[in-house]
């Protein structure tokens, strides 16, 4: 009996220091904070700071039209929307920024995510920037994070952009979407505590992949980007907290109906993160509200159909909101 514990104690042993030397030649640090701002900050950049303290990345470039405020998805940053940008360019002033917890905006001081959290902020960086009333959009998390900002605050919301937006809960008839590989690894335990030191840019490349509709619309660049900014100080434990947290209380998608300025519903028929039957949820929801579902387009329309989406928010917008001319950013 000894001999088999002495065995078994060698062989674990073992185990373990395989173990730990796998985890150190697979560790990946957090990136450089200064690295990072340099390569993806840039002139169009710039840092708010809120009445907390805390700084947020934000970019706000021009146009003549009344500003649009767009908010990213979980593990995103604010260039997801860049291209969406560019077609919309000149004509409505756009404020992006990284939401707490990711793309240069990092960790906040609380060390909290909730949709409260990331609300305050938005809230808090409009402030800042000394606007009172915007058209606001998101993808995802962050279109999740925008209708309840419309509900809360309905006097400084024009009109709302759902874009694939999270918030809804499951439809009785429809099966779970199959997700992507790096939110099924972030919502288990185990995953989330491997996660918090070990994230190859493989995994993040297959996430991206299972993401859109057409893979090859990744490219490196996109890949590093995702990659790099999910390892900027703090991020990842960011990530770790929010996907630990509670899922929201179904109760809570209710208050969707207390919405009364004009919503666009805009989803991409081949979402494996959020199921695009949502469209359907939010529509029931918000009275007088419109929908466009895109053949073809999964999970990030404004990246995988710029030109496609663009077009969609102007013709909603140029028929839905009276013609107010806004002030173009500084």
């Amino acid at each position: 009996m000894a001999k088999w514990a002495k065995r078994i104690g060698w062989a674990l042993g073992i185990l373990l220091a395989i173990l730990g030397v796998a985890f150190l030649i697979l560790r990946t640090p957090d990136t450089d904070r200064d690295a990072m701002i340099a390569k993806y900050g840039g002139p169009t950049s710039q840092f708010v700071t809120l009445a907390d303290g805390a700084r947020v990345h934000v970019r706000d470039t021009g146009g003549t039209l009344p500003p649009m405020v767009l908010l990213h998805g979980s593990n995103a940053s604010l260039h997801t929307w860049e291209p969406l940008v560019r077609e919309l360019s000149g004509e409505y002033r756009i404020i992006r920024l990284d939401l707490p917890g990711h793309g240069l905006t990092g960790a906040n001081a609380a060390r909290s995510y909730r949709v409260e959290d990331m609300m305050a902020a938005v809230d808090g960086t409009l402030t800042a920037l000394g606007v009172d009333s915007v058209i606001l959009g998101g993808n995802s998390m962050g279109g999740g994070i925008s209708w309840r900002y419309a509900v809360e605050n309905p006097q400084k919301v024009r009109a709302i952009l759902l874009l694939n937006a999270g918030g809804m809960p499951p439809r009785a008839q429809d099966a779970a979407p199959k997700s992507n590989i790096g939110f099924r690894i972030a919502r288990s335990p185990l995953g989330r505590w491997i996660g918090g030191e070990v994230t190859p840019r493989s995994l993040i490349r297959r996430s991206l992949e299972q993401s859109v509709a057409d893979p090859a619309l990744i490219d490196e660049a996109m890949v590093d980007r995702y990659w790099e900014l999910l390892r900027f100080p703090g991020n990842r434990e960011a990530t770790i907290a929010r996907f630990g947290s509670p899922r929201p209380d179904p109760a809570i998608a209710e208050r969707a109906r207390e919405i009364r300025v004009p919503t666009l519903i805009l989803f991409g028929k081949e979402d494996r993160i959020i199921n695009p039957s949502a469209a359907l949820s939010f529509a029931e929801r918000i009275a007088g509200s419109e929908t466009v579902l895109f053949d073809a387009i999964g999970h990030l329309p404004m990246e995988e159909a710029p030109a496609q989406t663009a077009n969609a928010i102007r013709d909603f917008l140029a028929r839905r909101l009276p013609p107010v001319t806004g002030s173009a950013a500084p």
